[in-house]
């Protein structure tokens, strides 16, 4: 494994985005972890942040795109400062995010940043995907303001679990749109990594072999 991905876990556990216990996802699942990113509330957190995604999309995107989007609105923080984090290696990337809603005066429209054009090059950056919902809400938008190649996904967290189907979400999103997708870390480098107990571990396991890809 990766330093970036140990390093990674380390930060996510210490800032008490990644917890462990008993808890309900929003599809009701009953899971031993949570990864809630709402929990990242200083600048030098979400400056950590940007250079993780940073790392991740070096070693797995390389320089292939042009643009990070971030999708309203958890999307937003992270593509500006994976951006900025980015810029000082040297890849002045260009970025854009969206409103929830239409802006009717001013520049208007949904789209905010860095100006679509044909053939643009986009990189879509996402806190976790469970279902990959966001995603198929964001890819029309982008579609609709340019001819546009969807470069890939970055997740900070795969938890390699089903989507609608028998495949993991990210694994879905991926097969549906025709592009790379990728995550800092997975559960599976979670419970490798992290100081868990016997329990803990157990627990985790049981979930994935219950509500994991096959």
């Amino acid at each position: 494994m990766q330093l970036y991905k140990r390093d990674f876990i380390d930060f996510m556990i210490e800032a008490e985005v990644l917890t462990f216990g008993d808890f309900t996802t929003k599809s009701g699942r009953k899971t031993p972890y949570f990864v809630q990113t709402g929990k990242y509330r200083t600048g030098s957190q979400i400056r950590r942040l940007g250079e993780f995604y940073a790392d991740a999309i070096e070693a797995n995107f390389g320089n292939d795109f042009d643009v990070l989007f971030g999708p309203a609105y958890k999307g937003i923080p992270l593509a500006v400062e994976t951006a900025a984090a980015l810029s000082e290696r040297g890849n002045d990337v260009a970025f854009m995010f969206n409103r929830k809603e239409a802006k009717d005066h001013g520049e208007g429209g949904t789209l905010v940043g860095h100006q679509l054009q044909d053939g643009d090059r986009v990189l879509i950056i996402e806190d976790v995907t469970t279902a990959g919902t966001s995603i198929r809400e964001t890819v029309p938008v982008l579609r609709a303001a340019a001819n546009v190649e969807l470069a890939g996904l970055i997740v900070s967290v795969n938890r390699m679990e089903r989507g609608t189907g028998d495949k993991a979400a990210l694994d879905q999103v991926a097969e549906e749109f025709s592009m790379p997708t990728h995550s800092i870390v997975t559960t599976e480098e979670i419970i490798e990594h992290a100081d868990l107990s016997e329990e803990m571990e157990a627990k985790m396991r049981a979930y994935l072999a219950e509500y994991g890809a096959r």
